[in-house]
Parts: C-alpha cells; sequence; structure tokens
C-alpha cells in the first residue's frame, strides 16, 4: 500500500490527533532541553566521584553515569544538541536542494541534466555508507559530521522540488499565467509554492528525524561527537557496558532519542492539507 495513501485515509480526528501528540512532545523536549541549565546549574563535565552510576537522589535527580557527571545536566544537553543540529542540518540540506530544483524545473537542458546527474550519483549510493566514508577521514569532528549529513539530505530536498515543479509549471493555469505577461516570480508564489510548502515541511520533519538518528548512530559508532560532549548515541555506547548497575541511567538517552524522532515522525504523517 502506498504510505501517502495510508496517511490521507486516517479521519480528520486522527489526523489532527497526530499533529497535537507530536507538537505536545517536541514541545516538552524543546522546554527541557532549554530551561534546565537554568534551574539546574551543574556541568555537563562536572564528576562526582562519590556517586558514580547511582540512582535517582536529591543531588542528581536522574542519576549519574560511570564517570559520576549528572545525568540530568547531560540529557538536557544531548536534547539540546540532537535538536538544534537537526534544524541546522535541515536548513542547510533544504535551502539549495530546493534553489537547485526550481532551477532544474524552470531551465532545463543541461543545467537539468548536469544536476540531475548529480543527484543520482550521491542517491546510488547507499546513505549510510557515504556518511560513513566522510566522518571516517575526520572522526569526532561535529563538522564533519553536519557535511556529511547534508551532503546526504539535499538530494531528497532537490529532486521532490523538480519533480513537483515540473508537474506544476506543465499545468494550464500557469499557461494562462505565462499569456497574461506575469513573471516567473508571480509563478512560483502564486502556483508552486502553495504546492511545495505542505511537502516540504513533510519532508522536512522526516529529515530532521532522521539527522537525529544518523547522529546518534555515529556516536554509538564513535565516529559523532567526541566526549566529555553529551549526545544520546555516544551516552548509550558510554553506558551499555553498565546496563546492569545503572538501568536508568542507560535507558534515559534511549527514551530521549525514541521521544525525539517519534514526535518528528507524528507531526511528519499528519498531511497540512
Amino acid at each position: 500500500m502506498n504510505p501517502q495513501i495510508a496517511v490521507q485515509s486516517k479521519p480528520p480526528a486522527m489526523r489532527a490527533l497526530s499533529r497535537i501528540v507530536g507538537r505536545s512532545i517536541l514541545a516538552g523536549l524543546v522546554v527541557f532541553a532549554v530551561l534546565v541549565p537554568f534551574i539546574w546549574e551543574v556541568g555537563i563535565a562536572d564528576q562526582d566521584f562519590a556517586m558514580i552510576l547511582s540512582g535517582p537522589v536529591q543531588a542528581h535527580p536522574l542519576g549519574t553515569d560511570s564517570l559520576g557527571r549528572d545525568m540530568l545536566a547531560r540529557l538536557s544537553a544531548a536534547v539540546r544538541l540532537a535538536l538544534g543540529f537537526a534544524l541546522v542540518t535541515v536548513i542547510t540540506a533544504a535551502v539549495p536542494g530546493i534553489l537547485l530544483g526550481i532551477l532544474a524545473a524552470c531551465k532545463g537542458g543541461v543545467i537539468d541534466k548536469c544536476l540531475g546527474l548529480l543527484a543520482d550519483m550521491l542517491l546510488v549510493l547507499p546513505r549510510l555508507l557515504l556518511i560513513l566514508l566522510i566522518v571516517a577521514i575526520m572522526p569526532g569532528a561535529l563538522l564533519t559530521v553536519y557535511g556529511a549529513i547534508a551532503l546526504v539530505l539535499w538530494t531528497e530536498y532537490f529532486c521532490m522540488t523538480r519533480a513537483l515543479c515540473r508537474t506544476v509549471l506543465a499545468l494550464p493555469a500557469v499557461a494562462e499565467s505565462r499569456l497574461k505577461g506575469l513573471g516567473l516570480l508571480y509563478v512560483l508564489r502564486r502556483h508552486v509554492w502553495p504546492e511545495l510548502s505542505a511537502m516540504l515541511m513533510t519532508l522536512s520533519t522526516f529529515g530532521a528525524a532522521l539527522t537525529i538518528m544518523l547522529l546518534a548512530t555515529l556516536g554509538f559508532l564513535g565516529l559523532g561527537v567526541s566526549a566529555p560532549a553529551a549526545e544520546p548515541g555516544l551516552m548509550i555506547t558510554e553506558l551499555l557496558r553498565y546496563y546492569a548497575a545503572a538501568p536508568l541511567s542507560l535507558a534515559l538517552p534511549m527514551v530521549a532519542l525514541f521521544l525525539m524522532t517519534f514526535s518528528l515522525m507524528l507531526i511528519g504523517r499528519a498531511p497540512r492539507r
């Protein structure tokens, strides 16, 4: 079954509920990530050697990790890093992808063929493999991870934008606008953007969820951000060997990672139209 058809067939009340639940979870995560540093003045690298792998206590409401670092401070920093990283990466991938997609659809010819060939070359390679190859050059550098993921994501925006623009530009209403002497900017604003905006919002939320998962995967493999930075994947790999002694500390970054991706997926699956 086509996923888009399955989503559209949901009752309006269910679609609205998905949006509300997704936005509520995401808003709660943002509030948690932003407010904790102001109300909990403990650094992510501060160590309490007397409370290593402890459970929740007054001094450490969410316990500590294997180095005695406060899990509340580290978890809020990890959520802040993941969401901020996803936002910047998606914007970086979306802007050139959309602009190049519109350019290819409007101009056609050699420009369209060259851009299409470049996108196809990147799409042929497995996404994770390409990112691993790039990140392996400079492991532990957040800037490298950012560039690698953005390089992979822009192709999706390019392909979707180009395909949609081609369809819209072939409509009779667009031909009528051109016969009236209306310029390309008017056509893009009046005919293309209304069709493009809903698709881009869905693509961006899914792209943000994918970015967070890729960042966590690289962190888990030791190719993402370096310690003592707090990031869900890195925190999981640091605590995995201590799962029996501190199950709560291990579960916290897993739950945060799930909630971030789940909320974005709920928002992305809810149609705007």
